[in-house]
């Protein structure tokens, strides 16, 4: 599985700042199973921001794309928005995790606008600009994303199927045993 990591910062873009939610995040990466292949350090630009998640999803294939900064309220946060611009399916579990796994940290949970999608096979994961919450952010997701990566790429175990639920056979679950079984 292959993975970059994208800082979105005007003051790192320009060295003088180091990059510690970057690195951060380079160390989740690694902890779902991702070698991180590249790292980016862009400024607060929305168009510079949609190239560099487009470069890293179709040409370099990336399967884990990960931003970190410009996703609050302030008018330079646009990483959103550069997010919703290149991905073809939202993912709204994600970032609701990642701001409920903030609540108990931060009464500033619920101002993130962070965005989770999908583009081709890759995952494009935006995560907040703090060291701190990237971390807890990242506790929330290590252990859905190696088998949401799975399915993004089409290799997803065959016991797929609930089989967690009481009483049921995995098999009851899978498509179309609704129409075998009538």
């Amino acid at each position: 599985m292959r993975a970059v990591v994208i800082t979105v910062s005007t003051s790192r873009a320009s060295g003088r700042a180091g990059d510690e939610s970057g690195d951060r995040l380079a160390e989740f990466a690694q902890q779902v199973g991702a070698e991180v292949v590249g790292r980016d350090l862009v400024g607060d630009l929305r168009e510079e921001i949609e190239a560099r998640l487009r470069h890293w999803a179709d040409v370099e294939r990336c399967d884990l794309i990960l931003t970190t900064g410009g996703t609050g309220l302030a008018p330079t946060d646009v990483t959103p928005e550069a997010t919703r611009a290149v991905i073809e399916r939202e993912t709204p579990g994600i970032p609701h995790a990642m701001r409920e796994a903030s609540r108990q940290h931060t009464p500033n949970w619920m101002l993130s606008r962070a965005v989770v999608g999908v583009r081709g096979q890759s995952l494009i994961i935006n995560f907040p600009g703090s060291p701190r919450s990237v971390v807890q952010a990242g506790d929330a997701l290590v252990g859905a994303l190696p088998h949401a990566l799975a399915l993004l790429s089409g290799v997803a175990p065959a016991d797929h199927a609930p089989d967690h639920l009481p009483g049921a056979a995995a098999a009851d679950h899978a498509p179309g045993a609704a129409r075998a079984r009538r």
